[in-house]
């Protein structure tokens, strides 16, 4: 199981969310630094697609800024607000506690993150299903969240037929009659 996030300031969100509210979704965290050129790079974009592509009741996308180094530069909420407007990120993003030395953030110490970006997932009921450093392939992601998202929604029942037709996205043929 994860433990409840350490965060100073949430950007984002009406309420500060807690992963023991967020039980029931899928939860993808991902860590990450304003100056980290994989963060900016892949990271956060891979974040935002995230967010965007699934259903919120099914999965959440919360961004952990976890400043681990240059902190005078990346450490206020300000700084942070402004790299938040100017990328146009629109999930909940925490800043993660600080230790109070200015070393490695609360949370990233209870998660054993080993920088930035970094990448955990939980399931439905927030056992941790990755634990990943660096940037990770969309494809792989994408595959391991579509299995996990399916999971929480159920299987469709045994009698239940496709659509026939065209619509926007597909055309299916019409299905067999039987036989007369």
């Amino acid at each position: 199981m994860a433990l409840e996030l350490r965060v100073s300031h949430w950007f984002n969100t009406p309420a500060p969310p807690t992963l023991a509210a967020l039980r029931g979704r899928v939860v993808v965290l991902h860590a990450f630094q304003m100056l980290c050129p994989g963060c900016v790079a892949h990271g956060l974009p891979q974040a935002q697609r995230v967010h965007r592509c699934f259903p919120a009741e099914q999965l959440v996308v919360l961004g952990l800024h976890t400043v681990f180094e240059h902190h005078a530069v990346m450490g206020s909420a300000e700084a942070l607000q402004a790299f938040i407007h100017e990328y146009r990120l629109d999930f909940p993003i925490g800043i993660d506690q600080p230790d109070g030395a200015q070393g490695v953030p609360l949370t990233m110490q209870a998660l054993q993150l080993r920088g930035t970006p970094s990448l955990v997932v939980l399931d439905r009921q927030g056992g941790v299903r990755l634990h990943h450093f660096g940037a990770i392939d969309d494809l792989r992601l994408g595959a391991l969240l579509g299995g996990l998202v399916a999971e929480s929604v159920g299987a469709a029942p045994e009698d239940a037929r496709p659509p026939q037709g065209c619509d926007d996205g597909a055309c299916m043929p019409p299905s067999a009659s039987p036989a007369s």
